[in-house]
């Protein structure tokens, strides 16, 4: 019987444009791009030039600081640009791909057989590594690292977060040998799922410590299950890894490729169909929106509404990202926007008559209806905020990058995701999950 979980504080951001559970295969995309940004704390150094033919695994680029930390080609192929911004950081690598992808073969293992030895070798090889993020401070973590537990995510509670069962249908030998290549590393594997998921990769996974969780958003954070589960103080390591990405990992150890295609959702109101589609990282977005956009100005999101990156038809799918988002932009004044009664706008507050329909789907655009103001202390991130820490002082903390007092007010237990809500609610528009993240890195970096 799993353990259950109640998550009171929060709330489930309700927009139009929920997909269907309708899956279909992504368009083929003739370039694929990798963003150097997605992997944070890594200082790329490339591994590849303009010319150079990839198969799926090669290492496009790899960290400075640890040469075991390779970024993968998602598809083989040529590697046609490499963009570089001012003092030539590199911004991307962008790859040509083939028609039919052939992959580097890193050699299958047995159930049974494997080592820790042979797990991080073969996980640090394929690139496979990157799928492994450390908590705290959500960065790909150490191969050298000995974390106390492994968290498994199983459920997404963010707008429009792909459906679980849709995602995992079918993957359930491959799930279940990527556990097994996981339990390798640590003595404790925990499978997060929502409370009555009857997933069959989830039901029948063995060797894990299985746990639900119910509430509003944000009881899907990986952050709210290690609170709940196996909570961090200074100086320990746990690791994070998405269900799909248990899934890759799994189909390396039985087939020896680096296989990273994934399920995501494309969603929003101003897509005609919201659906799911099996794509890969990287992939371009043009040939994903083709003949879907019903408006004439979309902002389209690569990730989810609260934590995702902007981007544009023109742009590709971040590596982490398990959705494509659509808002329409809100680029055009409101006349008399206070003074009407707002029966159809959101509030989390009894600001607008909104209120009395708690249940109601909002089509919500990207104006944020003021700009930024004094920070002042309001009470309002506490609502929406299921940690036992004070949220406003934190981020006063984080602005002041004031290292002790970080860690005496548990920046230990959050990412920057987990101050979306906040930041969506904030009547200061402060900038939160910003905050937190050079916070982080401000903490990580005065520890090493």
């Amino acid at each position: 019987m799993a353990n259950v979980h109640r998550v009171r504080k929060g709330y489930n951001l309700q927009l139009v444009g929920n997909p269907s559970d309708a899956i279909s295969t992504a368009p083929f995309s003739p370039v694929y791009t990798l963003f150097p940004a997605d992997f944070k704390g890594v200082t790329p150094k490339l591994a590849v030039k303009v010319g150079d033919k990839v198969l799926a695994g090669d290492c496009v680029f790899y960290s400075k600081t640890n040469e075991l930390v390779r970024i993968p080609s998602p598809v083989s192929g040529e590697v046609l640009e490499i963009v570089r911004g001012e003092k030539r950081v590199l911004l991307a690598v962008k790859i040509a791909a083939d028609a039919a992808i052939a992959y580097r073969d890193f050699g299958s293992a047995p159930s049974g057989t494997l080592e820790a030895a042979t797990v991080k070798e073969k996980l640090t090889a394929s690139g496979l590594w990157t799928l492994v993020r450390m908590r705290p401070f959500d960065r790909i973590a150490n191969p050298s690292d000995s974390p106390k537990a492994i968290f498994i995510n199983g459920m997404a509670t963010a707008p429009h977060a792909p459906s679980m069962p849709v995602c995992m249908a079918g993957q359930e030998e491959s799930f279940q040998a990527g556990i097994e290549a996981l339990s390798t590393l640590t003595d404790q594997i925990v499978l997060s799922t929502t409370v009555g998921d009857a997933t069959p990769a989830f039901q029948q996974a063995k060797g894990v410590e299985k746990h639900s969780f119910s509430g509003p958003h944000p009881s899907g954070n990986t952050s709210v299950h290690i609170a709940a589960v196996s909570p961090l103080n200074k100086g320990e390591v746990v690791w994070a890894v998405s269900a799909q990405d248990v899934v890759a990992i799994g189909k390396l150890f039985t087939t020896g490729q680096c296989r990273l295609d994934r399920v995501i959702s494309l969603t929003g109101e101003c897509v005609k169909n919201p659906q799911h589609y099996s794509i890969l990282p990287g992939a371009g977005l043009k040939e994903l929106l083709v003949n879907q956009l019903v408006h004439a100005k979309p902002r389209i999101i690569s990730g989810d509404v609260l934590t995702g990156i902007k981007t544009s038809s023109e742009g590709a799918l971040h590596f982490y990202s398990q959705q494509v988002s659509t808002l329409p932009e809100g680029d055009s004044p409101e006349l008399l926007g206070w003074v009407l009664p707002g029966v159809g706008k959101f509030s989390l507050s009894r600001t607008f008559c909104s209120w009395l329909t708690p249940n109601k789907s909002y089509a919500l655009d990207t104006n944020m209806h003021g700009e930024e103001r004094a920070f002042v202390i309001t009470g309002q991130y506490e609502q929406v905020f299921p940690f036992d820490i004070f949220p406003q002082e934190l981020v006063k903390a984080a602005w002041s990058l004031d290292v002790e007092k970080l860690e005496q007010l548990g920046i230990y237990e959050v990412v920057e995701e987990d101050f979306a809500l906040c930041e969506v609610i904030c009547t200061s528009k402060q900038p939160l999950q910003e905050l937190i993240r050079e916070a982080l890195d401000t903490v990580y970096t005065e520890m090493n």
